[in-house]
């Protein structure tokens, strides 16, 4: 893969990993406020522009799910960033020594 196609890629994944940050951030807070929450309280889901009652239970388990899933997205960022950082610097060193081998030919000339 060329340098600069490597360079988009790993933009492209760090913006993802950012976004899933933030994703993760955001249910961990609503998980903690299920920890807070009586027996009795009654939790809503929005569904469009409606909020419609939901199960305590199950929206704990939503949002434990969506943790879940959050967590193993990150993982394979990191490593697809880890990847294509090897790729990357790979292809620096390859256009490194192309450089200093054209300079070496224009010296010689």
């Amino acid at each position: 893969m060329a340098l600069q196609a490597l360079q988009g890629e790993l933009a492209k994944i760090v913006a993802n990993r950012q976004k899933l940050d933030s994703q993760l951030q955001e249910n961990e807070l609503v998980h903690k406020e299920f920890e807070h929450l009586n027996d009795d309280t009654r939790v809503y889901k929005m569904i469009g522009p409606v909020l419609v009652p939901q199960d305590k239970e199950e929206a704990k388990a939503n949002v434990e799910k969506r943790l879940e899933y959050i967590n193993d997205e990150i993982t394979r960022a990191d490593q697809k960033v880890e990847q294509l950082s090897k790729e990357q610097e790979k292809a620096s060193v390859e256009l490194f020594k192309l450089q200093m081998d054209i300079q070496g030919i224009n010296k010689n000339q």
